[in-house]
């Protein structure tokens, strides 16, 4: 329990910076940044992927990177689908060029790859 307080908490941190410098690069010098209670839970669920974390740890960074990148577009299109079909997602990106039926963006695979190395070295640290 302790572990997915930790990943999702870590999770509403990254968002607020990435929302903060989206309003930076949009001119906004407020820096506004936004998440949503959802995420909490959707970051939380890390923990269900420690023991991914000990399997890849012997892989080069790369390939740990595709993984996770991998896995976290899975998991993204999944709970993406899932609340907006209960009207609940707090994401929506139907207006992005890359956007797969509004739920998740394929020209965020650089930021999936970078978030899941971040994880897993939170993994590392709290392991």
């Amino acid at each position: 329990m302790l572990r997915f307080l930790i990943y999702g908490a870590f999770g509403w941190v990254l968002e607020i910076i990435w929302t903060g410098l989206n309003s930076l690069i949009r001119g906004d010098f407020t820096l506004r940044a936004s998440t949503s209670i959802w995420m909490f839970f959707i970051y939380g669920m890390f923990v269900l992927f420690e023991p991914a974390f000990a399997i890849l740890a012997s892989l080069p960074f790369f390939v740990r990177g595709m993984v996770y990148m991998l896995v976290i577009f899975i998991a993204e299109y999944v709970t993406g689908g899932l609340m907006k079909r209960a009207d609940i997602c707090p994401w929506d990106y139907s207006d992005a060029r890359y956007s797969v039926q509004g739920v998740i963006r394929l020209d965020y695979a650089p930021v999936w790859f970078a978030a899941g190395l971040l994880f897993e070295a939170v993994y590392v640290i709290i392991r």
